[in-house]
């Protein structure tokens, strides 16, 4: 006769001072650089929000290059974050963490 594996009862959500869900680091609202704003918008936006909003510009502007789609090919908005002519997808992330605060 087979045995009921007993549920795991989950933790408690850790909460802010403030009584709200702890934010972890793609979460938290960073400020965009003046450069990185031309793109994603002037407000604060999350980590996650500035990824997502950069592929939505890369794809809407066909910037991807058509041999090896891991490499983006910058416009002149992309050139100034990533201060080269193309970069591939995996060094994205560390061009942009500069144009965040």
């Amino acid at each position: 006769m087979p045995t009921k594996t007993p549920e795991k009862k989950k933790a408690p959500a850790k909460t802010k001072a403030g009584g709200g869900a702890k934010t972890n680091a793609l979460q938290q609202p960073l400020q965009p650089s003046a450069e990185l704003a031309a793109v994603v918008g002037a407000g604060p936006v999350s980590r996650g929000q500035v990824v997502s909003k950069v592929w939505d510009y890369i794809r809407t502007h066909n910037l991807q290059n058509p041999a090896d789609r891991r490499e983006i090919l910058a416009d002149e908005k992309l050139k100034k974050v990533f201060d080269k002519d193309k970069v591939t997808m995996f060094e994205m992330n560390k061009h942009l963490a500069r144009h965040l605060k």
